[in-house]
């Protein structure tokens, strides 16, 4: 279930509708600086599976979106418990034929709607490109899938890209995935994992290749080892015991390969949520294994920050130094 507060003209018609929401479906309440900000939507959303997503618990999880407070006065809305994954898309408004899925992050315990998602596709969409933001399910909640289940949605979302190729105007050979956070570690395990048969097919769509053209890997949870791991991610993903073979297994650093799309990496030093380590380890694991990848190190930035509070510092150059990336690897310029 969806919920969403739009702003209104006047502060009081706001608030009533709020206090409202918040009695009836026992969300938090936004603050008011929050239902006076611009609340970004899509153009639309396209459901990735036909019917009930593959290996439904039983009873489903109860979806619901909410809202958090933020330093900013920004919307920020999370949602918990997805039960119905989709793709949100936007669409520029001179199109370049290129295309981005973003996944954005939430430590595996929720999936990020704004911060991470919506104001990112704002953002590429001004550049051209074609921009389907991930609302994907979490590996925790019962699904058959277990630990692969937000991959199984990463894998179907390029593959209904590619499927909408000529619908949308793009070029199925130029599709970036970029991951923020948890949402890092999806699009990794995308761009590593990307031929995993985690599921019998259903429909021609999966018949379709769900290899990316393109990796970015904003601030990404990379590791299941210690010291570096994100806990969170790890209990979410493998347990608070994980096995030896799991950890390995869910490890990007451990399951490079050749044929994996370059990637772009780009962390922060001041990074106290997910160690600097985590890119530094895939870095050097690419380079190992003839992947091509470009790292961009900040020394400072801390965790999340996605497009906001980057103004006027060097944080602010990171979606120019992703288009020309990809630029130098034969998408259009920006």
């Amino acid at each position: 279930m969806n919920i969403v507060v739009r702003p209104f003209r006047l502060a009081q018609l706001v608030s009533v509708f709020v206090c409202v929401l918040v009695a009836h479906f026992g969300l938090p309440a936004a603050s008011s600086a929050q239902t006076g900000a611009v609340q970004i939507e899509p153009d639309t959303m396209i459901d990735l599976w036909p019917g009930a997503a593959p290996g439904a618990p039983n009873p489903l999880p109860k979806e619901e979106i909410v809202f958090r407070n933020n330093p900013f006065n920004l919307i920020d809305r999370a949602a918990h418990q997805v039960a119905k994954p989709n793709l949100s898309l936007f669409r520029p408004k001179k199109a370049n034929g290129a295309a981005i899925l973003i996944i954005p992050g939430g430590g595996y315990s929720w999936v990020v709607v704004d911060k991470e998602g919506y104001e990112g596709a704002k953002r590429f969409a001004a550049e051209g490109y074609q921009v389907y933001v991930l609302r994907y399910r979490l590996p925790h909640q019962g699904w058959a899938a277990g630990p692969d289940t937000p991959l199984q949605d990463a894998q179907r979302a390029m593959r209904v890209i590619r499927a909408r190729a000529a619908q949308d105007g793009i070029d199925a050979n130029k599709v970036v995935v970029m991951g923020f956070s948890a949402g890092g570690h999806v699009a990794g395990s995308l761009a590593l994992k990307f031929d995993q048969a985690i599921a019998p097919p259903l429909d021609s769509i999966d018949r379709l290749s769900a290899k990316p053209n393109l990796a970015v890997l904003m601030y990404p949870v990379v590791t299941m080892t210690e010291p570096f791991r994100h806990p969170k991610s790890r209990e979410n993903i493998i347990g608070l015991t994980p096995t030896p073979a799991a950890i390995a297994a869910y490890s990007l650093e451990t399951i490079v390969r050749a044929d994996a799309p370059p990637l772009f990496i780009l962390h922060a030093g001041d990074d106290a949520s997910v160690p600097v380590e985590n890119a530094l380890m895939l870095y050097e694991a690419a380079r190992r294994g003839k992947v091509a990848v470009t790292l961009h190190l900040f020394e400072k930035g801390g965790h999340g920050f996605g497009l906001r509070g980057i103004a006027g510092t060097p944080l602010a150059l990171w979606p120019d130094l992703v288009l020309k990336w990809a630029q130098d690897h034969g998408f259009p310029k920006p």
